[in-house]
């Protein structure tokens, strides 16, 4: 009897501990891990079961929205399996460090020479183009507006003139990355205001707006806005006579961010790239219709003598002489890869069927739209595959409820008002996207429908309290005073734009 009982207290004894210790999690979902919430924001005192780490994480991560469904974003959510095995093998690749890895080197130098002569650049036979791979549009555009800079102070320097207030023209309805730009290097930011019905860069008053001081015009090939193409070749013909009038030399960069890898292949005729004389440097987005996962871009330049030699830094500590024109310096080799592998996986026909299809949809959810009678299309035909639509009547609810009426399908929709001077105009934008097929745009058409006749059953939220305004006459009783459209809806957006505004001060730690 004693001895039993001994044999039972250690059996205890063994299984107390081996369930405290949690040595091996042999039912992830009968661990204390997923009982006791881990620290936030300190490191955990001990390590935890690989097992364990990987449900915590995937569990929150299930929180997410679905990224295909995301209709905000101009960001590749799908490549095929073979480019995602390609991009797993080398995912552990410092892209910098050329020396050891040659052959990632060799594949991003060939990227930029097709990309290159994609956009037209005056290269002779054998030579080679002169760009980069960044880690998006945004390190580009502070690339070459940095060869901007440093070409117009060693201009202004030669002339013996003050080069401390360089400046750079674009429209209102530029992406936040050219402020960053302004603000990061000290570069005035001067913008051409929008106006109703025209939501893009006006060449002809951007031209106005340069002076001696202009290192560049910086074009938008789709506005993140609309979609829509700016007029690069009428800038370009504006700035020549001004240059001739002036003797200046005014340069053109064009953001290609959206529609570089668009153009091309829709509109092959539109001149917007390296054949017009007075574009020097172009950027793409190949995580955006370049059709990679984020975290690549491209910056191309006409020629070596639009890239300030004394820009490029030369090091030899990874084993041999290289050149490195970056902002960061370490970064992964996997979306240049990518890159490469669409490039020649697609060919030049595969990108356009793609473009095509991706503009046929838009199309599709464009006349969707329209049949209901209750939008006006703001996105043009001719630009970026997106559709940008407003409501014709947003007197009881307008766009920011329509949006987030639309997350209870899963949609992501966002709405927005627009830059100055158009301010008072709130859209909703759909990015049409590789993998957004014809059947989940009727499917958004038929929810956008569903969502219009919910809110027409609701009660005005904050455009009823807006719609009417209560004055107050000593010894009168007080009298209502009805407000125009144009009145409401800069007040609406106003409320809206402050509750955004609120819980984004709330939402972050």
């Amino acid at each position: 009897l004693l001895s039993a009982i001994c044999y039972l207290l250690s059996a205890m004894v063994l299984t107390r501990v081996a369930s405290e210790t949690d040595v091996s999690v042999h039912s992830t979902f009968g661990s204390r891990y997923v009982r006791d919430s881990l620290p936030r924001f300190k490191m955990p005192e001990g390590p935890i079961p690989k097992e364990a780490a990987f449900q915590i994480i995937n569990d929150e991560l299930m929180l997410d929205g679905n990224p295909r469904l995301n209709l905000a974003s101009f960001v590749t959510t799908w490549m095929e399996p073979e480019c995602d095995k390609l991009i797993m093998n080398s995912i552990n690749k410092n892209y910098v460090d050329m020396d050891e890895y040659p052959v990632t080197t060799e594949l991003q130098n060939r990227c930029v020479n097709m990309i290159a002569h994609l956009f037209k650049a005056p290269l002779g036979d054998g030579e080679a183009a002169v760009g980069v791979g960044t880690v998006g549009s945004s390190e580009a555009i502070m690339l070459a507006g940095l060869a901007f800079k440093r070409k117009w102070q060693n201009k202004m320097k030669a002339l013996g003139k003050p080069y401390d207030k360089p400046n750079i023209v674009t429209g209102a309805n530029v992406q936040v990355c050219w402020e960053k730009f302004a603000r990061y290097f000290e570069v005035e930011l001067k913008e051409v205001k929008l106006r109703d019905g025209y939501y893009v860069m006006d060449p002809a008053k951007a031209v106005e707006l340069v002076d001696e001081n202009t290192i560049c015009v910086a074009a938008i090939l789709g506005s993140t806005l609309n979609g829509e193409f700016e007029d690069v070749k009428l800038l370009n013909d504006l700035l020549i006579e001004k240059n001739k009038e002036t003797g200046w030399d005014t340069p053109i960069h064009v953001d290609a961010a959206s529609g570089g890898f668009i153009a091309p292949f829709l509109y092959p005729e539109l001149e917007w790239d390296f054949r017009l004389p007075l574009v020097k440097s172009i950027n793409v987005s190949g995580h955006k219709y370049g059709l990679v996962y984020a975290g690549i871009g491209w910056v191309i330049w006409r020629s070596k003598q639009d890239l300030p030699e004394e820009l490029i830094f030369h090091i030899n500590y990874l084993g041999a002489d290289q050149p490195t024109f970056t902002l960061n310096f370490s970064k992964g080799s996997s979306q240049v890869i990518a890159q490469y592998y669409q490039l020649i996986r697609l060919g030049f026909e595969g990108y356009r069927n793609i473009m095509e299809n991706c503009r046929d949809n838009a199309a599709v959810l464009k006349q969707g739209l329209e049949k209901t009678g209750r939008f006006n299309i703001v996105s043009k035909d001719e630009g970026v595959p997106l559709v940008a639509f407003s409501l014709k009547d947003a007197t009881r609810h307008n766009e920011f409820e329509v949006s987030d009426t639309l997350r209870r399908f899963g949609w992501i929709v966002p709405a927005y008002t627009m830059p100055p001077d158009a301010q008072h105009i709130t859209v909703l934008r759909v990015v049409i996207r590789e993998d957004f097929s014809r059947t989940l745009a009727e499917r958004l058409v038929i929810d956008i429908q569903k969502v219009v006749h919910e809110l027409d059953s609701l009660p005005a939220r904050v455009s009823e309290k807006l719609t009417t305004a209560t004055t107050v006459v000593e010894g009168h009783p007080p009298a209502l005073i009805k407000k125009t459209t144009m009145e409401v809806q800069r007040e609406i957006t106003a409320a809206w734009r402050k509750l955004v505004a609120d819980r984004k001060k709330t939402s972050g730690v």
